[in-house]
């Protein structure tokens, strides 16, 4: 995300920079230092998220997500860590092709919160579905989208690449090894018994984008069913600070043992170095369907009679 300065707000507010400004602003936020670091973050406070304030409407209901966790505990699981690991890994690439293969629903919305009256005072909004062509290929398709109201920070093309990539996190065999994976405890999750493990990149690549933070792979099945942590790097270039929310991702069983995300929630304070800028942030994907068979039509062919 991108802190917006007083001069650009201006620009901004011109009239003929207004109706471009709808789906092609971009959000940047500032670079730490530790944001460089390996190594997990600091342990969260974990809750099961508020739903976010809709203006001008009542609240909608919570798609499913966590309402009761166990205390976490350290004992050792009974399979090897680095044996879970690669069970997961492993079930998450079969989860990726799977999820490459349905259509959904996926509403985003941001908000900027004034600190003083707790209320939001500008938000960006886009419902999107995420379809196949007649020839297959799967393609973004945006069903509403309206003017944002955002005034302190503007979204950026990061942020969008991020909520279809680092968001729904998956952690595939062709992946992990690119991450230190730590096994901390195993914890209950509603009727889920969970192993823990926390997970950083090992070394942060020019362009790259990676998670960090924690995941909660189920015992029975070993596939995430819950994500808490952050995109990084944060990126500081040419004069513009670009900064990543902390968020968590909850997923839910859609389709035989496959754990599929319907809810990212965040609640965070962006460091600009000009200042904090407190936002709120959800993501809702719904309507998952499979996409049906492709049938190929050929030349007739006569069918032999069977004998009497």
């Amino acid at each position: 995300m991108q802190h917006i300065t007083g001069k650009q707000m201006k620009e901004i507010l011109a009239p003929s920079a207004l109706a471009l400004a709808a789906l092609s602003t971009t959000l940047f936020i500032a670079l730490p230092l530790a944001a460089q670091q390996t190594g997990p973050l600091p342990p969260p406070t974990y809750s099961a998220p508020a739903p976010l304030p809709q203006p001008g409407s009542a609240p909608t209901s919570v798609p499913h997500q966590t309402t009761t966790e166990s205390p976490l505990t350290t004992d050792p699981p009974k399979v090897p860590p680095e044996q879970i690991v690669q069970k997961f890994a492993a079930r998450e690439l079969e989860f990726r092709k799977e999820r490459d293969n349905y259509t959904y629903t996926q509403t985003f919305v941001i908000q900027t919160i004034d600190e003083y009256s707790g209320r939001p005072d500008g938000e960006y909004r886009m419902t999107s579905d995420i379809v196949f062509t007649p020839a297959g290929k799967r393609t973004e398709h945006v069903t509403d989208a309206p003017a944002p109201s955002l005034q302190r920070i503007q979204m950026s093309q990061q942020d969008f690449d991020d909520l279809e990539h680092v968001q729904p996190f998956v952690l595939t065999t062709d992946e992990v090894q690119k991450y230190d994976v730590k096994y901390v405890g195993q914890q209950q999750l509603d009727e889920i018994n969970a192993y823990v493990f926390d997970v950083a990149p090992k070394k942060i690549e020019k362009n790259q984008r990676y998670f960090q933070g924690r995941v909660w792979v189920d015992q029975a099945d070993f596939g995430i069913v819950k994500t808490d942590g952050k995109a990084v790097p944060d990126i500081k270039k040419h004069g513009q600070e670009n900064v990543f929310p902390r968020f968590e991702t909850f997923r839910e069983n859609i389709e035989g043992h496959f754990w599929f995300p319907t809810y990212t929630h965040s609640e965070d304070t962006l460091q600009f170095s000009g200042g904090g800028v407190r936002i709120r942030m959800t993501v809702r994907y719904e309507n998952y369907k499979r996409f049906g068979s492709t049938i190929k039509i050929g030349q007739a062919t006569e069918v032999p009679k069977e004998k009497p």
